[in-house]
């Protein structure tokens, strides 16, 4: 299948002070194919609705949901519009960066892969931030590796690109982050052709605005041992 369209699938939940800059990024990217942004707002209180609303155009759909559902929820939201033939999880906390895609798409475009994976351990720039958030990663990563006998090196990284035919055959179940090792887990287990490229990355601390916790990790755990039993 050829890629002609890249559906940008964008979560949001209180993002007012970065959401406008990420779809400005979005949009000044160069890319070798058509784009499309999907935004859902996941009920934000803090004015991101409103941001949202001066930003829309003809590239830019928004979708609202009326009460907070999860990131998950978000994503089955933003993929049930999705036009192009290529989807991509883009969160709106410039932790990731868009000129990445170009290097994404590669082994899709070429015929390689169908799921994309970036990497920020593979030698891209990253901001130096917290050990153990680095540790439980490396961790999780190893026990997706084991359970799936695979060999990736970043399971929970925000940027996985599918083509869109392959993520709308997986009955996604999970709500919240638990979204990140069910996709995995059902890509790994129906032995898809699964690449990974090195990107950059600019995590932030909590201070800044980090949502995921200690807690997430269990979501993380439960999920990778769930769904290797289970679909």
């Amino acid at each position: 299948m050829s890629v002609r369209k890249l559906s940008i699938l964008v979560p949001v939940f209180n993002e007012a002070r970065t959401v406008a800059e990420l779809i400005a990024r979005v949009r000044k990217v160069e890319l070798p194919v058509e784009r499309e942004l999907i935004v859902v707002d996941d009920a934000s209180t803090d004015g991101t609705p409103d941001i949202l609303e001066k930003l829309q155009g003809p590239d830019m759909t928004v979708l609202r949901h009326p009460e907070n559902r999860g990131k998950g929820a978000a994503l089955h939201t933003a993929l049930a519009r999705a036009s192009g033939e290529a989807v991509i999880v883009q969160d709106a906390d410039l932790e990731y960066d868009p000129r990445d895609y170009a290097r994404l798409l590669e082994p899709m475009l070429d015929g390689r892969a169908d799921v994309v994976y970036g990497s920020r351990f593979l030698g891209g720039p990253h901001r130096v931030l917290f050990f153990w958030h680095y540790a439980a990663n490396v961790g999780f990563t190893l026990l997706t590796d084991i359970l799936y006998n695979v060999n990736l090196t970043d399971m929970g990284v925000c940027y996985k690109l599918f083509r869109t035919d392959v993520l709308r055959s997986f009955p996604l179940r999970e709500k919240g982050f638990g979204f990140e090792p069910e996709v995995t887990a059902k890509v790994c287990k129906r032995h898809l052709r699964i690449y990974e490229v090195p990107i950059s990355y600019s995590g932030r601390t909590f201070a800044e605005g980090k949502k995921i916790s200690w807690r997430d990790g269990f979501v993380y755990l439960w999920g990778l041992l769930r769904y290797r039993l289970a679909d």
